[in-house]
């Protein structure tokens, strides 16, 4: 059966999920314009669809599994699942009003609330039992406030230069953190899935680590392979230089560099550090 998947079809999530798919050994369309690619070689249909949409579609079983913002799945209110989160398009969701007037969420009481995201903002009000008024609006939602439409706003935050220009100020807990999700219908993992989701896993994982290679003597070897042990254990060869051995061993990207120095100081050379494509484990 066809593995039929939606793909953002603009905005940040867009060009990052196109990306992983292709790293993931998938065809993507070439232009913006298309709508559909059929993979032959890996029996996979993709649908290009407004971010907003996806869980929408997955949630009604027209579609098997999409990839979307955590924020607009919670929105959405669709039966899906979030199985894996994949790395880009982290975002924070704030309250935000006139600078210096509010400092907690229980200010919030009675008040009119603008966002784009009401089904995020309600779900977090319900869930602290305040009662405040929430309207939706599409687009930039700072002007609500002045324009009297609103007390405050709920939204994402960056930089917060777009919230200071307005003359706004996050105030209280955040109220959603978010980022780019593979999501499927509840209870609708099988087989062709399970391929899917071990591909973009594995790129997941060679994107947060690197291969490591080096030379060192052996009486240093229980030394560096405590400090480098890898995932399971490093692979160990012997030198044609007598008493000393290589050492291969996959390592976290973040610190790979003082990894390196710390083995160097202890004697070992020719150290390398090569990327990793894609891996499964």
């Amino acid at each position: 059966m066809t593995l039929r998947i939606a793909v953002p079809n603009k905005g940040s999530l867009a060009q990052p999920a196109s990306d992983i798919l292709r790293e993931s050994g998938y065809r993507q369309r070439s232009e913006s314009k298309e709508l559909s690619l059929v993979d032959v070689d890996n029996d996979v249909e993709f649908f290009y669809l407004r971010p907003r949409d996806i869980a929408v579609y997955v949630g009604e079983g027209t579609l098997d599994v999409g990839i979307t913002g955590r924020d607009l799945l919670l929105d959405s209110g669709a039966k899906a699942e979030e199985v894996m989160d994949l790395g880009f398009g982290r975002s924070s969701f704030h309250f935000a009003g006139p600078a210096g007037r509010y400092d907690n969420v229980e200010q919030l009481r009675g008040l009119r609330i603008a966002t784009s995201y009401v089904g995020v903002v309600e779900d977090f009000l319900f869930r602290r039992q305040i009662e405040a008024s929430v309207t939706r609006l599409d687009g930039a939602v700072e002007t609500s406030i002045k324009l009297g439409v609103a007390d405050v706003i709920a939204d994402v935050v960056e930089t917060g230069s777009t919230l200071r220009h307005a003359g706004l100020a996050t105030f209280g807990e955040v109220i959603l953190e978010s980022e780019a999700v593979l999501i499927i219908r509840d209870g609708a993992a099988d087989a062709e899935f399970e391929v899917f989701r071990r591909r973009v896993e594995g790129v997941m994982v060679a994107r947060s680590y690197v291969m490591m290679d080096y030379d060192i003597e052996e009486s240093h070897l229980a030394e560096a392979t405590a400090m480098a042990p890898g995932l399971e254990s490093p692979t160990i060869s012997p030198l044609g230089r007598a008493g000393w051995v290589a050492v291969r061993v996959m390592v976290p990207r973040v610190g790979s560099q003082r990894l390196m120095d710390s083995l160097y100081s202890m004697g070992a050379r020719a150290i390398l550090l090569t990327d990793i494509h894609a891996c499964r484990l």
